[in-house]
């Protein structure tokens, strides 16, 4: 691990140096990419500094209890020396976790998509609960959400929703939220008061650039027409709405969220480079260890990830085996304690494997 340290310790100086020297910023765009990479590597070396001061420390105590005549002295030295002996595997866990494979998608906007399953109206309406739960959550990271792809049901509920997240290392959050969501609770329309079961499929994709994925005029069509349902004043009086049809994977998307067409179609482009892009992620982790696939965030989308009990007021996370019996706090975008609860589990997880390897 340590030499695996001192590369990136060498690494983060020369990028010091050469941010330093004399007319480095004179090409913008070569500056931001080794002013990004230093930021990246910033935390691996503050923590490897505080590992050493530390060990340091540990070494200075240990001399002075050997040399040191006066007993006050030497009663000062074994206090540093139990201190700073109990700081050490704290540093130590801190840059192992630093120095764990980074998902190369972890900074990325994300886009999610939620679609209803087994339920009828019900499921309809639990997605749109949903998308309620999501957009409380990220607006209270200070995140924004746009709109991309909508279709409404007429009791309030959505046959599918996709939108986009922006925000700091989005994906590395949300990604958790992959998979299949199930609700218990009476139905509004239940006059028999029995319990109804659920459910909705969440969907997290990275946002894909144009480079990541080559998208053949030959393989798309574009039809065009008037958007439909609540889309705002004038939304469905011109052919704004767009809907993309990629032949090879049967992909299709409808964008009607814009009153321009020309939106709408980048909208709906968008969504189809996010959708392609995640079906190469997903082949690539199916072709990957047994190990690497059990990774929480990395597993099937039709795994049943978590399940919302209005009767008994819980919220369970089948992954990691934690419940919450505060429903309408998540249900109202207070998801820290599970996504942190998700990531620390993961990190852990890696680490074991890590550490088998």
């Amino acid at each position: 691990m340590f030499e695996n340290v001192e590369n990136i310790v060498l690494k983060y100086d020369e990028l010091m140096r050469r941010i330093s020297e004399p007319g480095a910023a004179s090409d913008s765009n070569k500056y931001m990419e080794l002013m990004k990479e230093q930021a990246s590597l910033t935390p691996v070396v503050e923590a490897y500094k505080a590992y050493k001061d530390n060990e340091q420390a540990i070494e200075d105590a240990l001399l002075l209890i050997d040399e040191e005549s006066d007993p006050e002295m030497k009663e000062l030295a074994r206090a540093e020396l139990s201190e700073a002996k109990d700081r050490q595997p704290e540093l130590t866990q801190n840059l192992r976790l630093l120095l764990l494979p980074k998902d190369v998608n972890d900074d990325r906007n994300v886009i999610m998509e939620i679609r209803p399953g087994a339920g009828g109206d019900e499921a309809a309406l639990f997605a749109s609960d949903l998308y309620r739960m999501y957009t409380h959550y990220i607006e209270s990271r200070g995140w924004s959400v746009e709109l991309m792809e909508y279709e409404e049901t007429g009791i309030g509920g959505m046959k599918n929703v996709a939108f986009m997240v922006k925000g700091t290392g989005a994906y590395s959050v949300l990604k958790y939220e992959s998979g299949v969501h199930r609700v218990q609770r009476v139905p509004e329309t239940e006059s028999g008061g029995r319990i109804h079961t659920s459910t909705a499929t969440v969907a997290v994709m990275p946002e894909a650039e144009e480079v990541d994925v080559q998208i053949d005029e030959k393989d798309i069509r574009i039809d065009v027409m008037r958007a439909s349902g609540n889309g705002g004043q004038c939304v469905n009086t011109t052919d704004s709405a767009v809907r993309l049809t990629h032949y090879p994977t049967g992909i299709v998307i409808y964008s009607q969220t814009e009153k321009s067409q020309l939106q709408n179609k980048n909208k709906a482009f968008a969504l189809l480079r996010s959708k392609l892009y995640d079906l190469e992620l997903q082949k690539k982790q199916d072709e990957e260890s047994a190990a690497r696939r059990s990774q929480i965030g990395t597993g099937d989308r039709s795994e049943k990830i978590r399940t919302y009990n209005f009767p008994q007021g819980r919220v369970t996370d089948h992954r990691i085996h934690l419940t919450l019996y505060r429903i309408d706090d998540v249900m109202n975008g207070d998801l820290k304690e599970i996504i942190d609860s998700l990531t620390e589990s993961d990190r852990a997880l890696q680490l074991s494997t890590l550490e088998e390897s």
